[in-house]
């Protein structure tokens, strides 16, 4: 199956049922509407020279248009190359990538869009979805043209999505997903989260992320659920779009999931109609996951995927889990990928050993234009999460972090997440990261930054003193500095990359 049949086969079975709700500008379509969308967005980029195979960049906010252009992408058999806004100051990186053919942008962008585009061999045409700017073309123009459209070349083996990583061990590498793997992958997600025709899903984080594509789209369309996007998410106001959607799913990351447990506490209620929370893009401290179930009586279905998958490693299900020894356990995997442990000289281990998570089955075809990157992240058939973790008796697996996070000090392994986990255990502690510094005497001296909640106040030694007992690590060697926000990536991350080049310049 492929990722524009779902919509297809929406129309078919509930066309005036609604698909996608833009909430910025409450622009909303039904699945009728979305198909017709679809094929006039289709028409346009078939007309600026686009076939299968070919690159479409979009390079935008959240919006209705964003989604339509992906679909249009995808029935033209072509690939949807995305770039999150944010790094609209590396954009000749990425277009050198994956040399797209056409480029489809929002008005504020322009100037980077073209000043990147014109050093990129292949550009044929730039779309802007506001309307003509010099050098562009008007996408809206286009589309109510309504273009002719080529027949659909109808490949399930073909790529559709290059996913790009997030970069935290190298430069951002783009993981070319399939139709049909990740439609499949898709399906099953829709299973475990028992996703229905009367489920209401909102995602306000980056279309950007592949964690948006198989979290809020795909496997809503799967059961003919409806989509709301948002593009700009801030406590208050994210707080009354979900409660006036009358959402049922809210598919975030754990910072939005943090504001919409203190906005629900501020307000005394949950917003809309509120079933399962899914988190994805980075761990859930336990506080988040403890005061959704014990203040909101929400269940928090926490997700573990890359870019590389199209899908999971893990998710939990829709479900209170009322045993805080198995609050922090991320779920099973799921049916479409067989998930294993690996110790380092790539030999399975059993329930409970500790090594590298590892899976096969319905992840990413490779890396674009990088074949050794692909030959050694997939050797042998198993694609290497990089994460290290456990799958237990229960078949549940237990993410512990990053190989490359891992931190030697005076010979002994660190696990970043059992000291950051400790700390936001603690009372008035909102966040925690953990990274470490060269030390001429430990190799790595561990340093945890910490975010405090409002009107909360804390003093290092006392905390470290509180958590000696419940982590394996000799902290005495441990610092800890308080600090007003941790930096974070657009997928919802805390970047550790940009703490430790905090410590360099000798800021907080």
């Amino acid at each position: 199956m492929l990722m524009h049949q779902l919509l297809l086969r929406g129309a078919e079975r509930r066309p005036d049922k609604l698909a996608f709700r833009w909430v910025d500008r409450d622009r909303a379509v039904s699945y009728a509407e979305a198909v017709a969308g679809m094929e006039a967005f289709a028409g346009a980029l078939a007309d600026a020279g686009i076939g299968p195979g070919d690159r479409v960049t979009v390079v935008a906010h959240n919006g209705l248009d964003y989604l339509l252009t992906l679909f249009a992408a995808w029935r033209l058999g072509a690939i949807a190359a995305l770039v999150n806004v944010r790094f609209a100051d590396e954009l000749d990186y990425y277009f050198d990538d994956h040399r797209p053919k056409v480029i489809v942008y929002t008005h504020d962008l322009h100037d980077k869009v073209r000043a990147a585009a014109q050093k990129t061999p292949g550009v044929a045409a730039l779309l802007c979805m506001d309307g003509p700017k010099d050098g562009a073309l008007s996408l809206p123009e286009m589309v109510a043209a309504r273009l002719p459209v080529p027949d659909d070349p109808w490949d399930e083996d073909a790529i559709a999505h290059l996913s790009y990583t997030s970069g935290t061990t190298g430069r951002p590498k783009g993981a070319c997903l399939a139709h049909e793997p990740t439609v499949r992958a898709a399906r099953c997600i829709a299973e475990r989260l028992r996703i229905g025709a009367d489920d209401v899903s909102f995602g306000p984080t980056a279309l950007s992320s592949s964690y948006q594509l198989v979290g809020n789209l795909l496997p809503q369309l799967d059961r003919t659920a409806s989509i709301h996007v948002m593009g700009r998410w801030t406590q208050a106001t994210g707080w009354d779009a979900v409660d006036a959607a009358g959402a049922t799913m809210l598919i975030a990351n754990p910072p939005v999931l943090e504001e919409l447990l203190t906005e629900s506490g501020l307000r005394g209620r949950s917003p809309g109609r509120l079933r399962v929370a899914v988190s994805g893009g980075g761990p859930v401290p336990p506080t988040l996951k403890k005061g959704l179930r014990d203040t909101l009586g929400l269940p928090l279905a926490e997700s573990y995927g890359q870019s590389e998958l199209g899908g999971f490693v893990g998710l939990g299900a829709p479900e209170i889990e009322p045993d805080d020894g198995r609050l922090m356990r991320i779920g099973p995997p799921l049916p479409d990928k067989e998930v294993a442990v690996f110790d380092l000289e790539d030999r399975p281990l059993g329930p409970g050993a500790v090594g590298e998570l590892v899976l096969r089955g319905g992840f990413m075809k490779g890396y674009w234009g990088r074949p050794e990157k692909t030959a050694e992240a997939t050797r042998g058939g198993w694609l290497r999460t990089g994460d290290i973790g456990f799958i237990d008796r229960d078949g549940c697996v237990t993410l512990r972090g990053r190989r490359s996070e891992l931190i030697p000090v005076a010979g002994v392994s660190w696990y970043p997440r059992d000291v950051e986990e400790a700390l936001c255990g603690l009372a008035g502690i909102r966040q925690a990261a953990l990274i470490g510094i060269a030390d001429a005497a430990l190799g790595r001296r561990p340093l945890a930054f910490v975010t405090l909640a409002e009107g909360a106040q804390a003093d290092p030694a006392t905390m470290r003193d509180a958590i000696a007992g419940t982590v394996a690590y000799d902290l005495a060697v441990l610092e800890i500095r308080i600090t007003d926000s941790l930096p974070m990536t657009p997928t919802g991350k805390i970047s550790k990359a940009q703490l430790a080049e905090r410590v360099e310049r000798g800021t907080n």
